[in-house]
């Protein structure tokens, strides 16, 4: 229970946000903010969803940051953002957490635009401590003192990103401080040898014992000794391990600590902080989901969550019959695998966001998780093609832009047969723009050798996945959104399509509308909005962005009074190589009325996804409301439709 007297509402009450207060607060007082902070955590997200083990793993540790360091002066960068939730709450935001995640609300993640404590945005992993170093030599070019703290978990320690800023920090400033904070994963458990070489350090005995005993003595001596203590403990560590690897990159490394020890935290930060001849690194554990037993016990499955019951711990997903399209593609590359030996699958950290967890049950060989490392990802993906395996890489939308090289460079340039399993294309909703698989129609078309195919339904995505099984000629790419199909069924086995070839899916003869991916289901709705005003329209199904229908194209555009084009994602995408083909074969003539539909020119805050959708005019009422006016009609008649 609670004290009466919240020390939350001291910081933040009906007099306005007074950041001083947790500066005066004592380390019994500090406890019980934390404590105060970890329960509105979880009614918080117990109410409106969002990521809950994270945030709940850094309580103690946000609150320390904030009482020994004078934020926002002082630089507080948060790696990928999804554990800011107790960050906010303490930043003068604790009137507004309650609308995170939602539209006109908070971002789940930080944002530069939203507070002053929020130096800098972030919601992809391993940015923090590179961002850190350009804080840093502006401050030092500027001549001021401040300090800049890069917050950065063990997951992200897998992305080579952090390693070339730690490479060139000792280079670049003496001053800096960067958290480890070690939880044992990130959203799912972490690979690689520097998960080893963490867990060892932290569980190696004659290592412990070692830190135990002089940090023991250093806590009773002035400063003159705890400094002579600090060098001693400082080569027994040495000693013992035979050299850290931070301290080999420049940095001094200070840990194991208990990352949920008050008292710890506050003696080790306050002495950090006062180091300026070389970059430190605090090795913090932590554990997610603390204060909070289910997602204690589940971290994974409570690292991002629906509303819940915080009693029990259960989850309010909505019950649907139709599959997720993450469900179908994992069932689905199944079955391929099951006909052909040479499917193997790739997941850059994220086997339970991509489905491939159910694959590693049936295939646990044949299954590759190389960490937060998207670059790694594509260029193994491209050597276990050069070697004859049909590689699967599955990975976000937003996630492979991180990997644009390697497709150009690795892939695309040698036209190996990598297939990219573009999941969560298009909007993603409460994620908003840092999520959103916005470009990747785009930035894949413009490379020689691809096949780039859009998923109307699920019965699609599974020929699809069929597809890019059977094409060895070069690279080939599906891409499908987040959330559940439409309840199409899918065939037991479904068969390869033809390459470059669409579908027509209802005949018209004055409006065509030609859509690539799930936004097919509006573009059929808007179909029924235009022939209930006397406008007979065709309905095709592109189905590849890369090559284009070319028939079918010239089809719609010969015989039809209005063209348009609808894709969920950015401009410079399907709609402009459709343009490209038509004017390349003289087939813009005046008569034809051409319009492409796209994601808006910006970036898009979190919504409802119909919220975004009819933001981005690619709803039924925003595609009906585009024929109109491409004809011509009357603004009585634009506008009926509007409010319909």
């Amino acid at each position: 229970m609670m004290p009466d007297t919240l020390l939350l509402d001291r910081l933040q009450n009906a007099d306005g946000f007074h950041p001083e207060v947790i500066h005066t607060l004592n380390p019994a007082e500090l406890r019980q903010l934390a404590d105060e902070v970890r329960e509105e955590t979880i009614d918080v997200v117990s109410k409106i969803g969002g990521h809950l083990g994270s945030a709940l793993g850094v309580v103690e540790l946000t609150v320390a940051l904030h009482h020994v360091f004078n934020t926002p002066r002082d630089i507080l960068i948060w790696d990928v953002g999804h554990q800011c939730y107790p960050h906010k709450i303490l930043t003068g935001r604790r009137d507004r957490i309650r609308t995170l995640r939602q539209g006109g609300g908070l971002s789940g993640f930080t944002k530069r635009s939203e507070s002053a404590y929020d130096p800098f945005g972030a919601a992809h992993a391993a940015t923090s401590i590179s961002a850190a170093l350009g804080f840093c030599a502006a401050r030092d070019l500027k001549g001021e003192n401040n300090k800049v703290v890069a917050v950065i978990g063990d997951g992200s320690m897998s992305a080579g990103m952090a390693y070339e800023a730690m490479n060139n920090a000792a280079e670049t400033t003496k001053n800096l401080t960067v958290i480890l904070n070690d939880n044992d994963m990130s959203i799912a458990p972490p690979v690689g040898g520097m998960s080893a070489y963490l867990a060892n350090l932290v569980s190696g005995g004659t290592y412990q014992s070692i830190r135990r005993i002089s940090r023991g003595i250093a806590e009773h001596l002035p400063r003159p000794l705890f400094e002579t203590v600090r060098k001693m403990e400082e080569f027994s560590r040495t000693w013992v391990t035979g050299g850290t690897f931070f301290e080999e990159l420049g940095f001094y490394y200070v840990g194991p600590i208990d990352g949920h020890n008050m008292e710890h935290l506050l003696a080790v930060l306050k002495r950090v902080r006062d180091i300026n001849d070389r970059p430190v690194l605090v090795h913090v554990v932590t554990q997610k989901g603390k204060g909070y037993v289910p997602a204690e016990s589940a971290p994974d499955k409570y690292h991002g969550v629906a509303k819940f019951d915080v009693i029990t711990g259960e989850q309010a997903k909505p019950k649907s019959n139709a599959p997720t399209y993450t469900e179908v593609f994992a069932s689905e590359l199944i079955k391929q695998a099951h006909r052909d030996p040479t499917v193997v699958a790739i997941t850059a950290a994220m086997p339970s966001g991509t489905g491939l967890d159910r694959f590693a049950e049936v295939f646990p060989d044949r299954v590759y998780d190389v960490g937060i490392a998207e670059q790694h990802a594509v260029t193994f993906a491209a050597g276990l093609a050069a070697d004859g395996a049909k590689p699967f890489c599955a990975l976000y939308s937003t996630f492979l832009q991180r990997g644009y090289d390697q497709v150009a460079h690795d892939v695309a340039l040698q036209n190996l047969p990598v297939r990219f399993a573009i999941d969560r294309a298009g909007l993603v909703g409460a994620d908003g723009a840092t999520h959103a698989g916005s470009f990747d129609i785009g930035y894949l078309g413009a490379l020689p050798n691809m096949v780039i195919m859009a998923a109307a339904d699920e019965a699609e995505l599974a020929a699809m996945i069929a597809t890019a099984t059977a094409y060895d000629d070069g690279p080939s790419a599906f891409r499908y959104p987040r959330g559940e199909g439409v309840g199409i069924n899918i065939p037991e086995m479904s068969e390869p399509l033809a390459i470059g070839k669409g579908r027509i899916v209802r005949e018209g003869s004055k409006v065509a509308i030609l859509s690539l991916g799930t936004r097919l289901t509006d573009a059929l709705k808007a179909a029924d909005m235009l022939a209930a005003r006397g406008l007979s329209t065709t309905v095709a199904d592109a189905r590849f962005a890369k090559p284009i229908d070319r028939e079918l194209v010239l089809q719609l555009a010969r015989h039809h009074e209005c063209l348009i084009t609808v894709e969920e994602g950015s401009e410079g995408g399907f709609g402009a190589f459709v343009l490209q083909f038509l004017a390349a074969e003289c087939a813009l003539d005046a008569g034809l009325k051409i319009r492409t539909l796209t994601l808006p020119d910006r970036f898009q805050d979190q919504d409802t996804m119909n919220a975004m959708y009819a933001d981005a005019g690619l709803d039924a009422a925003g595609i009906t409301l585009t024929a109109l006016k491409a004809l011509g009609l009357e603004e009585a008649m634009i506008a009926k439709s509007a409010k319909r």
